[in-house]
This record gives C-alpha cells, structure tokens and sequence, in this order.
C-alpha cells in the first residue's frame, strides 16, 4: 500500500513539474516570411563594407575609361594591399570588394582569356597580381574578400557578339571564384555600352557563383541576394524593406524608386546595399578630397541608420596606397562611431511592456545586443492592436539619438511606430520621433537632444501576429550640431 502511494505522489508530482515546464516553454512566434538566408544575415550584421576602385582609370585620370587605354600606364611602384587591409580592419570594416575589372577591360590580375591585364603592365613586371595580392592580405588581418567584375567591357572586339563574349565573361568569373580563395560578395552591374543590344546570361553567372562560391552573396540592382539601394549617393527611404518582388527577368527594369524603399509584400528576402564614395569620383583623382566626417556620419545614418549596408569606397592612389587624408578621415569616422554608440545610456533602465508572450521574451531582452533575444508581446487577434515597450532610467539621461532593432532571422515586421519621451508625468509624454520601418537597424537622429525619465516606442502597425524587438537603446551623438539634410 505504500509502494502505491509512493507512485501516485510521485506520478502527481512528475504531473505537476510537467504542466510547470509547459507553461515556461512559450514558443516563438512563427517566422514573418520571407526570411534571411545565413549568408544575407552574416552580410546585414556587417553594416559597413570597403569598395575598392582601382585600375587603369587611376592613371589617366577618367572615371570611364575608353578601353584604348595602353597597360603599360599601370604601374602603382609603391602598391600595398597590406596597407589597404590594415586601414579597412583599422577603419572597421570586415570585407573589402575589389573592382577587379571597370568598364575599360584592363583586369588587376593576369586573366588567361585577354592580354588587357596586369600581365600587359609595367608593374613587377607584368608578373604582378592584385586580386591575389589583395586576397592574401585580406585573410591575414582576418577580413573577408569580395570582387566586382564589370559585364560591359570596352576593350574586347567581340563584346556585343551574346554568346562569344558571355562565355568570355564566365571564364573570367570562373578565374576569380577559383584562385583566390574564399569569396563573400560578387558584385555585378547592368552596364552596357549605349550603340549594342548586348544580352547578358545573368541568370546562367549567377549559378556558377552559387556552385564555386556556396557562402557569396550576389548583389546586382534587382537582387539576387543583395540589391541597389537605387542611388550612389548612400541614401536608404526612410521607409526601408528588405523584401522586394525580384526575378532575372526585370534586372535594369526596376524603377529606383521602388528600390529604395522595399515592398512590404515582397516575396523576396533581398536587403539594400548603398554603394556611395568617400571622394566625389570612384576612382583616384589628385584634385579631390574625401567627404567631412560630417558628410560620412549623415551617410551612416541615412544607410545603416536605416536597414542597410554602407557600401564605401575608397579609391587608392597612383602610388598603390590608400592616401593619408582618406585614412585619416576613415579613422576619425570609425571612432567616432564608436564614441557615439560604445555606450548606451538605457542600459541601467528597468522595462516594461503592454504585455509578454512569455518569461522567454521579456521586455529586458531589449537591453542586450543578442539578436536571438528579444521582447515579443501577447497575441491579441488583431494587428490593429498597438503594443508598447518603455525604458525607465532613476535619473533622467540627455539623448539625441534612438536605436530599435528587430529580430529578422523571423521576418521585418514593423509597419508604423512612435516614439515618446517624458522628464517624469506619466500624463506627459512627448512624441520625439515616429517612423515606418526598422528592421536590422533604425537609428533616430534628433533635432535637439532630448532630457527623460522614460522612453517609450508605440508600435502602431505590424505585419504578422505580433511585432518582435530585439534592441532598444539611447545614445548621445556629440557630433551632431545641426539637422541633417
């Protein structure tokens, strides 16, 4: 008799325990779709990549070249793609893509499909190499490689001939995907010369970069992984999806409008990436000289600020070295980064929220950088349900900037949100800033720097069950003395 009343005890406590652990397990809401792949995500969380322009075009001083230029001209005698890796880890980048071949033709390694190559040049005497140069020094300072290998080629004589020259094209692709290690971005363009009717095979060269390269992303203006942000000037919409409706067959016919901003209801997972110059032109020229800090801080926030990529470029000069000033200025505008988001001033903040789905997704999540942490509120039934999430500090903090961060690895969501400050009365909240969407990163700069107590974001509108915040911080920016433009 006591063996049984032992058992049912033990039975009605293991029952116990169970429904316990049930009730704590709360699962995640179900993923928003589309989603990111592994490689787009690795590539968003990057937030800044290093363009490099560099080749005949630095010699004769052109932004395009015509192709009759003579190889010879290229002879960078001080060139050190050691000096280019050690400025871009310096400056606080983790990829560098290399212009491996403009629209001149001349390619910055010895192609064995063409003669109009480093092969040809003065430099080391024609047995130089710059991808591989570039490529070695990359993975010594632990930084990743990326190529763009222009389509419109205006030295080859049978450019315009379809097939001899898309078959020359995915030759050269096949070099650089095959010699020189590991390739994380291969980034293409839709340029073609005005007098030809050239048709590219994209769909046929972004297969091959699948097969050789298993981790690159594959950035052109309509996406395959990663698309054009729709200007050069490194300006996301303050509306800024990462989903688009994206096929092969609308590459160059997509209006750049719609590339800015994203569609809400896109069935395509592909993030913008703003490609835009630390200098006026893409290439070298003696006469300019890099953009302000000023100028790059409105940029960050205007690209990563707004759920993109800062693709910069910085040009090396005739030497072969990346110039003083622009190191210099890169510098500056990475520890000024630094300066302005090492520290967040909600860290110490006790928060709350309209509710939580479980002890999982607690409003405190917000407070770390973890992306697979985050609040995740009740679901109500109804996306016109607005939630909330309120940071309370014990002394009131000075702030001009506003973080939010989603959790994307299950879907952007955010359609519509405030943001309110107060110095104490609950009855006297401030609207500070509002937006549309978030995603990997919205940055908030204010016009004035802003003294509260709490902070609250009001999501009005979202896609999906519930709205999901992974990051919620306040920052000072001490560089920000005037509204950005």
């Amino acid at each position: 008799m006591e063996r049984v009343l032992l058992w049912v005890v033990c039975v009605l406590v293991c029952c116990f325990v169970e429904v316990g652990l049930c009730s704590l397990n709360v699962p995640p809401p179900l993923p928003v779709l589309p989603v990111p792949s592994a490689n787009q995500l690795k590539w968003q969380q990057r937030e800044m990549i290093m363009f490099i322009h560099f080749g005949i075009n630095t010699f004769t001083n052109l932004e395009k070249g015509t192709g009759t230029e003579n190889p010879q001209l290229f002879n960078p005698n001080g060139l050190d793609a050691n000096q280019w890796a050690t400025v871009a880890k310096e400056a606080g980048f983790s990829l560098l893509i290399l212009t491996t071949k403009h629209h001149d033709g001349f390619c910055l390694w010895p192609s064995a499909y063409t003669n109009h190559s480093v092969k040809s040049s003065l430099w080391e005497d024609g047995k130089g190499d710059v991808v591989k140069d570039l490529s070695e020094a990359a993975r010594a300072q632990g930084l990743d490689l990326g190529v763009y290998l222009s389509p419109w080629d205006r030295f080859e004589p049978f450019y315009g001939n379809e097939l001899q020259y898309n078959e020359f094209y995915l030759g050269q692709l096949q070099e650089l995907l095959t010699k020189y290690g590991p390739i994380s971005e291969v980034w293409i363009d839709r340029f073609k010369g005005d007098n030809t009717t050239m048709i590219y095979h994209f769909s046929k060269w972004f297969a091959i970069v699948k097969e050789l390269q298993i981790y690159a992303n594959v950035f052109i203006d309509a996406g395959v992984d990663i698309r054009w942000v729709g200007n050069e000037n490194g300006v996301a919409g303050l509306t800024s999806w990462s989903t688009i409706n994206g096929s092969s067959s609308n590459f160059g016919q997509v209006v750049k409008e719609y590339l800015n901003t994203g569609d809400p209801y896109g069935t395509n997972w592909m993030p913008p990436e703003c490609d835009v110059s630390i200098r006026k032109g893409w290439f070298w020229h003696s006469d300019q000289e890099p953009k302000s800090l000023s100028q790059l801080l409105d940029i960050y926030y205007a690209s990563v600020g707004r759920n993109c990529v800062l693709l910069l470029n910085v040009p090396p000069n005739t030497t072969g070295l990346i110039s003083a000033e622009d190191v210099e200025r890169l510098i500056e505008f990475n520890k000024a980064i630094k300066t302005i988001f090492s520290m967040d001033l909600a860290t110490s903040a006790s928060v709350t929220a309209s509710s939580v789905r479980g002890p999982a997704f607690s409003p405190s999540n917000v407070l770390s950088n973890d992306l697979w942490t985050y609040w995740a509120p009740k679901d109500f039934g109804s996306s016109e349900k607005s939630h909330w999430i309120e940071l309370k500090v014990e002394e009131a903090v000075e702030f001009n900037v506003v973080r939010i961060q989603e959790t994307i690895v299950l879907g952007q969501r955010v359609m519509e949100y405030g943001i309110y400050a107060s110095g104490g009365d609950e009855n006297n909240m401030m609207l500070v800033s509002n937006g549309t969407t978030i995603g990997h990163k919205k940055l908030h700069r204010l016009e004035k720097p802003v003294k509260a107590i709490r902070v609250s974001l009001v999501i009005w509108k979202f896609k999906g069950d519930v709205p999901i915040i992974s990051s919620f911080g306040l920052h000072f920016d001490p560089f920000y003395n005037a509204v950005s433009p």
